[in-house]
């Protein structure tokens, strides 16, 4: 048997052993360590002699006993030490100065009597009044319960002697507010003696706050005759430990009804006190804790709960997958966890208690406390001084020191499990706090871990599903600008802010036949994995309608054409089941071709904000196109507008994210935006900085896309034109002209392939189309060879047979081209080879 017993409060007191002694010198140090002392607090001898005697002081010594050691003065006070294994030890002992009792002499440090006294008042001292009168004032009526006159002295002595040991603290003051009178308990708690108290005001025995409060208090009802309540909490003179007190100070009135004095009962409200405070920090907990879908948000806003309520220093370990946003894997119960510590606070500022920086890893061996909380998914209580809990904070020395350098005391361990599923360990421990964690603290605990499990695991999966619509949006967009004869193209996208789903918002660059490049950029109604899949979807529709050469317009009917499909294919239940699903589908888009040839740009948009061009001048103006409805609508038609650029215009192509916010008009944004692309022509690179910094806001509340492409001209000798006439003897003429005209690019290596392709392709225009017939050979990246003709039937390859005498033309063709195919225009077709120039 040890001589510590713990309350049901979990605060360890201790019965001090009837040889407990401890000498203490001039110098603070420990002198002399009996054996008794050694059992209290379990250490030897040799372990403290010569050391600080404040060393062994879990908690400041009482302000009054303070001040009876300062004057050489013995005192008998509560006072918590700590054990050996870490415990704080509450326990009541008396110090005597020994020779001639200065304050820099020898002291004796023993067990002291219990408080509560052994029956009657001190000798010398004024019994607490029951019948006996105050200083100066008439005898108070007996008790209606007391005794006949004949027998009340022994009813006196009794009604004394009940006063004196109530278990509460009771005083009495006279018409002055001085103390009559003031029973035992009322004695400890001030750390005063009955002698040392008597005469004197509260504000004289105590001259700091709250006693100067209740000095007014006492007054006020000596001169009103009427009863205050009045609640504090805070640590009395001759207690180490703070406590919730409730006072009641009533005015005590003669047979006149004068007011003769006042006595005050103090009852200790603690346990009521910490009832309420659990209470306001669940509540605290429903308001704060998940106000993002953010995991290491969330469990900062758990460990600021805890602190603000009930704990000195609380941290959040998550299991790797969680912290990480992936599936939580199972515990393993013969293997150490890795964990990460996502979030810690403390009552001290920077958290030295912490051995572990915020984001760092910490490993919970087999069989520790913690790694037996996760396995067992139940919330513990420990004291440092266990056992098991040693082994775990002698695992580190940094952890060792830190308990020992705090004087931690106090640990619970508490699992974060949501849906049957463990996420982490949340440690809440105490130092300042005196008290240990109770019974009540634990359910208290359990209960907002509970909550803020549910909010840290729909955070994961939140932020497991953006990750993934993030990872799909940018599969589906282009890597890094291409490189284009015609143009020069940079962009940027920001995806939405954590605190908003992933957008479907999409842009694409896309070289067509004959050099030309098509521009677009689009925006699908709704966020996350739904609108991305989408966006992706219609990426694809946009290139391979593009890969078919249709004009905008036609493009975009097309595209509404697909998008109507996908909305009936989904159906309203469809969308119901997608959880980030917001509305039907639909979207916004804008398709731009552009030809270096002849420089001019055909635009048509669906729903989507107009372009901005800038002209090489730096003037800046939007686009007046037909906006066009959004994609989804159908039945209505859409309308392409040719504009001419000249070399090195800028043309701006942008989502509604980028000019458009919740705390400003639409036109405001496009202000920015003209203001921003305004001036001297600048490296797109810096030009599309320059419009994020002036156009954007601290946090954009939904994705952006803003593409910039400056133009360029094909040089005009780089392109050969020739008109020729509907006549089977313009082939040969046309063979002739397209070697000569590689001659002079020096491209002789492919004149036989090319006088092969325009052969043919002359041919069938000829023989198959109608006026006007035009050739065009174009040296690019590539060398294109375009026949036109002013028919709209196009072609089509075809297997001949072995007596047939045509139909392998466009076979040879096919062989021979990297790439080949067709195209409408406003009066007829266009038929296009590309072959790679030698040498590249």
């Amino acid at each position: 048997m040890n001589s510590r017993g713990v309350t049901s409060g979990g605060t360890v007191e201790g019965r001090v052993p009837e040889d407990f002694a401890v000498v203490v010198d001039a110098g603070g140090a420990v002198a002399m360590w009996s054996a008794g002392a050694q059992r209290l607090l379990g250490y030897e001898s040799a372990e403290v002699v010569g050391r600080p005697a404040g060393d062994l002081l879990a908690a400041g010594l009482p302000e009054s006993a303070r001040r009876h050691v300062a004057v050489g003065r013995g005192v008998a006070t509560e006072v918590a030490l700590r054990h050996r294994g870490g415990d704080r030890v509450v326990v009541r002992l008396q110090g005597t100065p020994l020779a001639d009792a200065g304050p820099g002499r020898l002291w004796l440090v023993t067990g002291a009597a219990p408080a509560s006294g052994a029956g009657r008042p001190e000798p010398g001292t004024q019994a607490l009044p029951g019948t006996q009168a105050l200083a100066g004032a008439q005898a108070l009526p007996a008790p209606q319960d007391l005794p006949a006159p004949q027998d009340l002295p022994e009813a006196q002595a009794l009604w004394d002697l009940t006063l004196a040991q109530l278990p509460v603290p009771v005083a009495v003051y006279d018409r002055e507010a001085r103390l009559v009178a003031a029973n035992a308990v009322m004695s400890q708690v001030m750390g005063m003696t009955m002698a040392e108290m008597r005469g004197r005001t509260l504000s004289e025995i105590e001259p700091t706050p709250p006693f100067d409060e209740y000095d007014r208090l006492q007054r006020q009802v000596l001169r009103t005759g009427e009863t205050v309540f009045h609640e504090n909490h805070g640590k009395a003179p001759g207690e180490t430990r703070e406590h919730a007190w409730s006072m009641f100070i009533t005015p005590l009135k003669d047979e006149s009804g004068a007011v003769q004095g006042v006595s005050a009962a103090v009852f200790d409200t603690t346990e009521q006190y910490w009832a309420r405070q659990r209470l306001a920090v669940l509540n605290d907990a429903g308001v704060r804790i998940g106000s993002t879908l953010d995991v290491s948000r969330t469990a900062e806003e758990l460990a600021d709960v805890a602190v603000t309520g009930f704990a000195d220093f609380v941290t959040v370990d998550l299991l790797e997958s969680v912290a990480l946003g992936d599936e939580p894997e199972p515990v393993p119960p013969d293997e150490p966890v890795t964990v990460r510590r996502t979030a810690q606070r403390s009552v001290l500022e920077g958290c030295p208690e912490s051995v572990v920086a915020t984001g760092g890893t910490i490993l919970y061996p087999v069989g520790t406390p913690p790694m037996r909380s996760l396995i067992a998914g139940r919330g513990t209580r420990h004291t440092a001084g266990e056992p098991g809990m040693q082994a775990w904070i002698r695992s580190s020395q940094a952890r060792a020191e830190s308990v020992s350098r705090h004087m931690i005391h106090s640990v619970m361990l508490v699992p974060l499990r949501a849906r049957g599923v463990t996420l982490g360990l949340v440690h809440f421990l105490r130092h300042r706090t005196a008290e240990s964690f109770s019974a009540d603290d634990l359910l208290l605990a359990e209960e907002i871990v509970a909550r803020a499990a549910v909010s840290v695991d729909n955070a994961r999966r939140y932020t497991r599903e953006r990750r993934t619509a993030l990872a799909l949006q940018r599969s589906l967009l282009p890597d890094r600008p291409r490189d284009l004869a015609a143009m020069e193209v940079a962009y940027r996208y920001l995806p939405a802010g954590s605190g908003a789903d992933v957008g479907g918002d999409w842009f694409d660059v896309i070289p067509l036949s004959g050099a030309r490049v098509a521009l677009v950029v689009g925006d699908v109604v709704g966020h996350g994995i739904h609108a991305s899949a989408t966006m992706g979807r219609l990426r694809t529709a946009v290139r391979t309608l593009a890969d078919v050469d249709l004009a905008p317009d036609e493009l975009l009917t097309q595209l509404d054409d697909l998008v109507l499909r996908l909305d009936r294919e989904e159906g309203p239940e469809a969308r119901g089941r997608a959880q980030d699903a917001s509305g039907e589908v639909g979207a916004t888009c804008v398709y731009a071709v552009y030809d270096p040839v002849s420089r001019r740009c055909t635009i048509a948009r669906a729903g989507h904000p107009p372009p901005a061009l800038v002209t090489p001048d730096g003037a800046v103006r939007f686009l007046d196109l037909p906006a066009g409805p959004p994609l989804g609508l159908g039945g209505l038609p859409f309308e392409a507008v040719e504009v001419e650029l000249a070399e090195g215009s800028l043309l701006a192509l942008y989502t509604d994210g980028l000019v458009e916010a919740a705390s400003r008009d639409i036109d405001v944004g496009l202000t920015l935006l003209r203001e921003a692309l305004s001036g001297p022509a600048a490296p797109l690179e810096e030009t599309c900085d320059q419009v994020l910094r002036t156009v954007l806001g601290d946090r954009p509340g939904d994705d952006i896309v803003l593409m910039l492409a400056r133009t360029a001209a094909l040089d005009t000798a780089k392109v050969r034109t020739l008109r020729l006439p509907r006549d089977p003897a313009a082939v040969a003429g046309a063979r002739k002209a397209a070697g000569e005209q590689l001659a002079a690019w020096g491209l002789t290596e492919a004149a036989f392939a090319t006088e092969l392709i325009v052969s043919e392709l002359v041919t069938n225009a000829i023989r198959y189309g109608v006026d006007p017939i035009v050739l065009r050979l174009i040296r690019d990246a590539t060398l294109i060879c375009e026949v036109s003709d002013g028919s709209g039937t196009a072609p089509h390859l075809r297997r001949a047979r072995v007596f047939d005498e045509g139909g392998r033309g466009l076979m040879l063709v096919a062989q021979i081209a990297e790439r080949w195919g067709t195209r409408q225009t406003p009066t007829g077709k266009i038929i296009w080879t590309e072959q790679a120039l030698p040498g590249s």
